[in-house]
């Protein structure tokens, strides 16, 4: 969906401007560059998943066409983790400058490199750690612990002569993470001291009171999965969820199972964090796929993607009987991830493809065994409190927890006036210790449809939901175009419109009438004869059957 345009005024020289080019008002393709002085500073780069109306969309890039003619002016982008929403975008972005400075932490930086290997893209990677500091032109960065449902997370504040930010990312403070690394919030008060200027803010779990679930109490539940089922366990999540792959290779090793990946971004990236100690594996626990089919079903587990429901992901295929692990009788499907907003159809499509074929199915609705990555209320407030900012932009999360999220800030004390719910493609500039919107740049949703870039547009989106709902007619006509007559019947070809050899004969009366109408008129332009054929079959469609099918007209002159 397009955003209108109100060009914001001249920057201030000695002012910062924010401006969201993905994660407001939408869980996904998460992009904000920051500006100052001349130079550009882009923090995360993601993609958005499709929904059921955006059928053939791989995935959504942010819309960085404002900046387009300034890439020469970007210093650096900055990747808060390693999810697809975060770091999805970069290698589409660096196609367009190869030479952008990638700063991240390791394990983020390892996930993008296998990303950007498949494009073919050597990039200039500088990794970074928590309690770093550097300087990328007129931007002086530092680096903060923050814990999410993957390793290596960072916050960044951002100082500038115009002011202090802290941008959280994705984040929540779980005391007992599995890792043991917990949210720097000794640095997030440190900063508060100094002052932070503006504060943005992960919103994502905002209208849920107080705390987040630890990660260590899903292991009952984990755990009482692997000791009830007769046969095999098979695990989709997100493929890059460490943490929780972490405790399915744990309680597969306590109930004697092996362990095989399926689905290549699964084998690779849980391949990358074992390689790098994020993921902690014991000897001859995991398996090649081929062995574990040898293997006893109750010795064995599968780990997959597949939880959002996505068509082509592994555990789709087998709930569709369509992939070479057949659903048997006494498996157990463990769906250990979240409800991504928008996918609730697809999901449940799987969960009952899967029953169907006799698997017992547990996900977040039946037992405990997810949650989330993302602070709660309560953790919300005690970060306000902490920091105390002057100003507060709410990030990540559709509108409803944006809300939410400015409604605690305001609880805490910041001056409502001073806590801005935005959008994309809003212009947000800090001058004088104040933000405001200043402007709105044009946004527009970009699809990615297989090596195809942008040139998926909503009327082409909008033409694929017809063809799916409503079918299709090719109409092929001989006309006299001197006399506007039909030179023989008309040969109508149908796909997904029902039809037998005399469907079409009623509507050939009206598109006579109206090529002799457009012959009294003088007319002889092909395209329109086949503008009043499709328009004749359209109406007839409409009328009859109450379909709106495509209608494809071919004029053949006699």
């Amino acid at each position: 969906m397009a955003r209108t345009s109100t060009p914001p005024p001249a920057l201030a020289p000695d002012a910062l401007r924010v401006i969201a080019l993905g994660g407001l008002g939408e869980i996904g393709r998460n992009m904000t560059v920051f500006e100052h002085e001349g130079k550009l500073l882009i923090v995360d780069c993601g993609v958005l998943f499709p929904e059921e109306h955006q059928p053939g969309v791989d995935v959504i890039l942010p819309d960085w066409s404002c900046i387009r003619d300034r890439l020469a002016d970007v210093v650096a982008i900055v990747l808060t983790h390693g999810h697809e929403d975060h770091i999805g975008g970069v290698p589409y972005l660096l196609r367009e400058r190869r030479d952008i400075p990638v700063i991240g932490s390791r394990l983020t930086l390892r996930f993008l490199a296998a990303k950007l290997a498949e494009h073919r893209i050597k990039p200039v990677l500088v990794e970074v750690r928590e309690g770093e500091q550097l300087t990328r032109g007129p931007f002086d960065l530092e680096f903060l612990a923050v814990n999410h449902s993957i390793p290596d997370g960072l916050a960044i504040a951002i100082r500038t002569d115009a002011g202090l930010v802290l941008h959280t990312g994705d984040f929540k403070m779980d005391q007992f993470p599995l890792d043991k690394r917990i949210t720097d919030l000794r640095g997030f008060a440190r900063l508060g001291e100094e002052g932070v200027d503006l504060f943005l803010v992960d919103s994502t779990n905002a209208d849920v009171p107080g705390f987040t679930t630890s990660e260590r109490d899903l292991a009952p539940a984990i755990d009482e999965v692997f000791r009830t089922t007769p046969r095999r366990v098979i695990v989709s999540s997100f493929a890059s969820h460490v943490h929780r792959i972490q405790q399915v290779l744990d309680a597969a090793a306590v109930h004697g199972r092996k362990v095989a990946f399926v689905g290549r971004s699964m084998v690779r990236n849980m391949g990358l964090a074992a390689e790098l100690e994020y993921l902690k594996v014991t000897d001859g626990l995991v398996v090649d796929i081929r062995d574990a089919n040898r293997l006893p079903a109750h010795q064995v587990t599968l780990v997959c993607t597949g939880s959002q429901g996505e068509p082509m992901a592994a555990l789709s295929r087998m709930a569709a009987g369509e992939h070479e692990i057949v659903i048997v009788e006494g498996d157990t499907v463990l769906l250990a991830s979240s409800l991504i907003p928008g996918n609730e159809n697809a999901i449940y499509r799987v969960i009952n493809g899967l029953t169907d074929l006799g698997a017992n199915v547990v996900h977040k609705g039946n037992a405990k065994v997810h949650v989330s990555g993302h602070a709660s209320a309560g953790e919300l407030v005690y970060c306000y409190n902490l920091v105390q900012p002057t100003n507060v932009l709410p990030m990540h999360g559709e509108a409803r927890h944006l809300r939410a999220n400015a409604e605690l800030a305001v609880k805490t004390g910041v001056d409502r006036d001073q806590v801005l719910v935005a959008a994309n493609g809003h212009v947000i500039d800090l001058h004088e210790g104040r933000a405001s919107v200043t402007g709105q740049v044009e946004i527009h949703n970009i699809y990615v449809d297989g090596q195809t870039v942008g040139g998926v547009t909503e009327d082409s989106l909008a033409q694929r939901r017809t063809l799916g709902e409503e079918g299709m007619i090719t109409v092929v006509a001989i006309i006299d175009t001197d006399t506007g007559r039909l030179d023989d019947t008309p040969d109508f070809i149908a796909h997904g419109f029902e039809h037998d050899a005399s469907t079409f004969l009623p509507v050939i009366p009206a598109i006579e009438k109206a090529l002799a109408g457009a012959a009294e008129r003088s007319t002889t332009d092909v395209a329109e004869f086949e503008r009043l054929i499709g328009q004749q079959v359209q109406m007839w469609a409409q009328r009859t059957y109450r379909r709106r099918p495509v209608v494809i007209p071919v004029v053949i002159e006699a």
